[in-house]
């Protein structure tokens, strides 16, 4: 298909879907997809993340009625223009899987109404029977408030008139926003500061509040080889790209002096060794909290109107097993893997067979421990580093392209209708690139899988990803090949009984004798960590998840509205917080302009 024929195309159907959207009429605006086709809204037609997968869905959602408008009438999009001059006009696409689906794909922008906004939309088009162009997807997403865009002026260069120093000006701000705060945020890992810095340019204040010495002791602070398992290019903060001279897979240690340095060019306002010091209260008469915050050895008060959880993955996740204080050696938790020099010679058992048991079991053999076993008490998907790059990390968009247009590329897709192709045929290709590791590593005992439940139909890594936080998973960058040439042990298929002075004894009567036991169990969930710091008048108030997906596969709970006014959830990866975090600030400019 040349290029006349994709912009004819894109050009025809859309300026079809706009005369629907200008007349108000559903049934027309709808009549634009597939029967099962899927409209993925973000901030749009309402304030929150949406996703409708079939047309008799699609035209309920934009029925509803809003201020005595249905939806549809009361955002009122318009002036559709194709977006001809980026990385995402209009080109050809063809989905994975053996259907093999192709059709023309393309970005384009528009205006909403109400509230007064820009946005930016998406979209992918195959033919029905009748050979006529519908929408497969249609991504509808919020950029900007009219009239307040993200500010990017320079204020501290070569001006006319200056009268205070870069530093005076800062200074200043920072005292603004510590004497009263528009919001809190509580942890300054990188979902936290992309979030403070997404609201600075936004205008908002927003305090963070850091229970380490520094940015990024909370990367500095975990096992020695840990190394990020995305590529740089795709691993990237917010308006902070990665220099070209940085590895591939950035070091933990390299990445925390990143985030120390981010924190300083960003200007953010941050308190170091500072932490919730009781439970928040929330005075719904004032729209605001009480948060006593223990900021090093002072406590203060504090009265933002929003507080943000940005606490990372959870406190680590430690089962109970008779015998545990039994045990002799070594026996620690794998977030507290520190120093496997110390255990040279050593016998070592690692419980677990995900990422972290993985870089830790490669780290033990590296250090010359004398026994090495990885205890796998259920399935565990892995995919290769390569096969992941090839597959799911390599961008399809000429290199020097800006990551906000992969970012918004990969997200205008719905992830259930993802999830969908893939367990249709999608993961097929991806296994046989790694036939050969999966070969030797079933040889040797070790049990796969690709589904999240068996005869849940195969997901492989985005399942994974987006449904567990990629819980269960190895992305292999080694630790595979080890296990295939018998450096590192497997124990499979049997649950551990209790522990005893020598090791641990599994339910069959088999041992292991043991010097130093990792326990690579994973985190508790986030709500855990909410209800700890929040208590359980205010959780009880909430969904009982943070992250996984809804019934219409949108994360549960991170940057939407959490069930509580006031209080919002900051998480996931690298490409979640980029992307993520302008409609969190979005969410919250709305507010304070009586928008939402």
């Amino acid at each position: 298909m040349d290029s006349e024929d994709l912009y004819a195309i894109s050009t025809d159907w859309l300026k079809s879907l706009e005369d629907a959207s200008s007349t108000r009429d559903v049934t027309s605006f709808v009549s634009h997809f597939h029967s099962d086709g899927w409209l993925r809204d973000f901030l749009c037609f309402s304030w929150n993340f949406r996703t409708l997968s079939c047309s008799e869905k699609i035209c309920r959602f934009l029925s509803e009625v809003v201020d005595e408008k249905p939806r549809l009438e009361h955002s009122a999009l318009r002036d559709f223009k194709l977006d001809d001059h980026t990385a995402n006009a209009p080109s050809p696409f063809k989905l994975p899987g053996p259907q093999g689906i192709e059709g023309v794909q393309g970005a384009f922008t528009f205006t909403i109404t109400k509230p007064a906004a820009l946005g930016r939309g998406f979209f992918r088009l195959t033919q029905d029977a009748d050979r006529e162009w519908k929408a497969l997807t249609l991504f509808t997403n919020m950029q900007d408030l009219v009239g307040h865009e993200e500010s990017s002026a320079d204020q501290h260069g070569l001006y006319e008139g200056r009268k205070t120093t870069w530093e005076e000006d800062v200074d200043a701000k920072f005292r603004a926003i510590e004497a009263d705060p528009t919001v809190l945020i509580v942890g300054g890992g990188q979902t936290g500061l992309s979030s403070a810095a997404q609201l600075r340019r936004l205008g908002i204040r927003a305090l963070v509040i850091e229970k380490n010495l520094r940015v990024g002791d909370s990367w500095r602070q975990r096992y020695p080889n840990l190394t990020l398992h995305t590529p740089a290019y795709q691993s990237s903060i917010l308006y902070s790209p990665y220099p070209t001279t940085f590895p591939k897979y950035i070091p933990k240690g390299k990445l925390a002096n990143f985030l120390d340095s981010y924190a300083v060019n960003q200007e953010l306002c941050i308190w170091l060794s500072s932490s919730i010091a009781s439970t928040p209260v929330y005075d719904s008469s004032s729209a605001r909290w009480t948060v006593e915050v223990q900021h090093g050895d002072r406590k203060v008060f504090l009265n933002p109107k929003y507080l943000i959880l940005a606490t990372g993955s959870g406190s680590s996740r430690i089962p109970t097993w008779n015998g545990m204080d039994e045990f002799q050696g070594a026996l620690y938790h794998s977030n507290f893997h520190k120093d496997t020099e110390q255990f040279r010679g050593k016998r070592v058992v690692v419980v677990g067979a995900g990422n972290a048991s993985g870089d830790i079991c490669q780290d033990f053999v590296a250090h010359g421990a004398t026994e090495v076993t990885m205890v796998q008490r259920s399935a565990t998907f892995v995919i290769s580093s390569s096969t992941a790059e090839q597959t799911h990390f390599k961008s399809p968009f000429p290199d020097g392209t800006p990551i906000e247009e992969l970012d918004f590329y990969k997200n205008s897709m719905p992830l259930a209708f993802l999830l969908q192709v893939t367990k249709l045929g999608g993961i097929q290709h991806i296994k046989m690139l790694d036939k050969e590791l999966h070969d030797g590593l079933l040889k040797v005992g070790f049990n796969l899988t690709w589904e999240l439940s068996p005869g849940s139909g195969e997901v492989g890594l985005l399942g994974f990803a987006v449904s567990r936080q990629a819980s269960g998973t190895m992305l292999d960058i080694g630790c595979g090949k080890l296990i295939v040439e018998g450096r590192v042990k497997i124990k499979q298929g049997q649950d551990i009984s209790h522990f005893d002075k020598d090791g641990i004894t599994f339910k069959d009567g088999s041992k292991l004798s043991a010097d130093v036991i990792v326990l690579a169990t994973g985190n508790e969930p986030i709500m855990k960590t909410a209800r700890a710091l929040l208590g359980n008048e205010i959780t009880e108030q909430l969904p009982p998840e943070v992250m996984g997906l809804d019934s219409e596969g949108e994360y549960n709970q991170i940057y939407r509205p959490s069930g509580h006014p006031g209080l919002w959830f900051a998480s996931g990866g690298f490409l979640i917080s980029r992307f993520y975090s302008k409609h969190l600030g979005l969410q919250i400019l709305a507010r304070e302009l009586g928008l939402a």
